[in-house]
């Protein structure tokens, strides 16, 4: 590839199942529970993850069927990534999307899996599952280290 990876050369549209998957750093911040504001729309993270997210891995317990399992669970596509406008501003399939590099603590930057948990750019340590939070109770879980 001339010196140049698959996402450096590569739409969104042109990945492979393989690549596209690949290009998930692992952050679990999709997985977070989030609020949107009713008069000004604003969307806003909570701390609460999804009851599949693995809090300590950063990846879901049961990928192949969490659309089953989770009603509101979305599947990122190359036909709806323009219109989630709450992806985080470090999530690579925005970044490729809007013509920007992966950040080096990306995993396929970096070579490790880690990296991104070394760097502080996941969910690791710092949220609790849905199963211990009322659904009314989220409000008091708004964190603001999700951008």
């Amino acid at each position: 590839m001339n010196g140049t990876s698959f996402w450096q050369q590569k739409s969104l549209a042109e990945l492979s199942q393989l690549e596209w998957e690949a290009l998930c750093d692992g952050c679990g911040k999709c997985c977070l529970s989030k609020i949107e504001d009713i008069d000004g729309g604003e969307i806003v993270f909570t701390r609460v993850a999804c009851r599949l997210l693995d809090a300590e891995q950063c990846r879901c317990k049961n990928y192949d069927h969490r659309l089953e399992e989770v009603e509101d669970c979305l599947q990122l596509t190359v036909e709806n990534i323009n219109s989630v406008t709450w992806l985080p501003s470090t999530c690579a399939y925005r970044l490729i999307n809007e013509g920007e590099p992966l950040y080096d603590w990306h995993p396929l930057v970096s070579g490790s899996a880690e990296s991104v948990h070394k760097a502080g750019m996941s969910v690791q340590g710092r949220v609790i599952s849905e199963q211990h939070v009322h659904p009314d109770g989220l409000e008091e879980h708004i964190i603001h280290w999700v951008e």
